[in-house]
């Protein structure tokens, strides 16, 4: 009975990009057409005679990519979602603030 082998490949470090932008970047466009198109429904007008929902949901994504693009030159891996959580989180700026949400302390005397 002959063993059947399959190649794996070793170079885990590769980044699977679609357009230059990584999975996450690719949501968060269609996270920001979303966005847009519900933003659209509530504007009943026009540009140059096309609703502003459909100029909203397709433009508005299409003209971010190269926006994302060079916002991410140069950047290491998941810079994105590193850059929006650093930006959502609170921050601490002292190391010897007292902490608001420590109940007791860490050292007892």
């Amino acid at each position: 009975m002959a063993l059947d082998i399959t190649p794996i490949y070793r170079n885990l470090r590769t980044r699977v990009t679609f357009f230059g932008l990584e999975a996450e970047d690719l949501f968060a466009i269609l996270g920001l057409a979303v966005v847009m198109n519900l933003v659209g429904r509530f504007l009943n007008r026009e540009i140059f005679g096309l609703p502003v929902s459909m100029v909203l949901q397709y433009f508005v994504p299409i003209f971010s990519v190269p926006g994302l693009i060079v916002f991410k030159y140069g950047k290491q891996r998941g810079y994105l979602l590193d850059w929006i959580l650093f930006h959502t989180k609170p921050h601490v700026y002292c190391g010897l603030e007292r902490d608001s949400e420590l109940a007791s302390e860490y050292l007892k005397h």
